[in-house]
């Protein structure tokens, strides 16, 4: 899960890191509102391949 949030933290919103480094400059992002959307999406998006996949196992 770590790597997925890392991973589109990067791709939509330009953040290298979610891990806290005690820095405001490193710690605060100024970021879009279309990143957030798209990061928001793609989350989502990520959420329903998983539960599709634990679906089709139950089933």
């Amino acid at each position: 899960m770590d790597a997925l949030l890392t991973r589109i933290a990067q791709e939509h919103l330009f953040i290298d890191t979610l891990e806290t480094r005690k820095s405001d400059s490193l710690d605060f992002h100024d970021v879009s509102v279309w990143g957030v959307k798209e990061a928001l999406i793609a989350a989502y998006q990520a959420g329903l391949v998983v539960g599709q996949k634990a679906a089709q196992k139950a089933a």
